[in-house]
């Protein structure tokens, strides 16, 4: 098994820390139920304007602001 940090905005810990427990599971248990099913449907997450974990738009896209 593999161990990596994992940053999380405090709102949004104390969030997925009450989904855990609602669910009666540990937050790492629930966090990989999370991936596991994103992986398995092929899904990806919309980004979102405002997400810092978001990247930037290339330059000269149209969704860029930047000049």
């Amino acid at each position: 098994m593999i161990k990596f940090n994992f940053r999380l905005p405090e709102d949004l810990y104390d969030r997925a820390k009450a989904a855990a427990q609602a669910d009666d599971r540990s937050l790492n248990s629930w966090l990989v139920s999370l991936v596991r099913h994103a992986v398995e449907q092929g899904a990806t997450p919309d980004h979102l304007d405002g997400d810092p974990a978001t990247p930037d738009p290339p330059r000269g896209s149209r969704h860029s602001t930047r000049p």
